[in-house]
């Protein structure tokens, strides 16, 4: 089963096309869709089934079933599927496109986007082959740190105590 997710904030109706075009192309996997409120240019996908809005325990379910998530560029969908261990295809939301209210998901994609066990799609019409490629590896989830940097950390512990890498201020 694919599992698609445009997360619970806005609608993300590039998201839902490609994945909806990829379910048409394959009639024979299971796609299973979070769409989140659909905008009012856009119609409910044809080729999967959906729903606007889940329960945590369902949606969790749905995650640690799937071959592959598919989801919107956010830090939650990227953390679930490292802890799945589940192929992830991201595609982030774009602010020009009034997707968002700032570009932070293209940051996030440019961040993530090269790891083993994600897969980046810029555009609806890239989601298709992305998905397609996570599942040629449906062994591997996200390649994630288990914690922080520790330049990250440094950086923290300077700001909360006022210090910096030679010692307190």
């Amino acid at each position: 089963m694919i599992f698609v997710t445009v997360g619970t904030q806005l609608p993300f109706d590039r998201l839902i096309r490609g994945a909806d075009t990829w379910a048409a192309r394959h009639p024979d996997t299971q796609v299973f869709a979070q769409t989140g409120v659909l905008s009012a240019q856009n119609h409910a996908p044809e080729h999967m089934d959906h729903v606007q809005t889940m329960t945590p325990d369902d949606f969790d379910d749905r995650c640690r079933n799937a071959q592959v998530i598919v989801a919107h560029a956010g830090t939650g969908s990227i953390m679930t599927a490292h802890a799945t261990q589940t192929p992830l295809v991201i595609m982030p939301r774009l602010a020009q496109l009034g997707e968002h209210r700032n570009d932070h998901q293209r940051a996030t994609a440019e961040r993530f986007g090269q790891r083993a066990g994600v897969y980046l799609a810029w555009e609806e019409t890239d989601l298709p082959n992305a998905i397609d490629a996570a599942l040629e590896n449906p062994a591997l989830g996200p390649d994630l740190q288990p914690s922080a940097d520790d330049s990250l950390i440094a950086a923290i512990r300077g700001v909360i105590f006022d210090t910096d890498a030679a010692g307190p201020r």
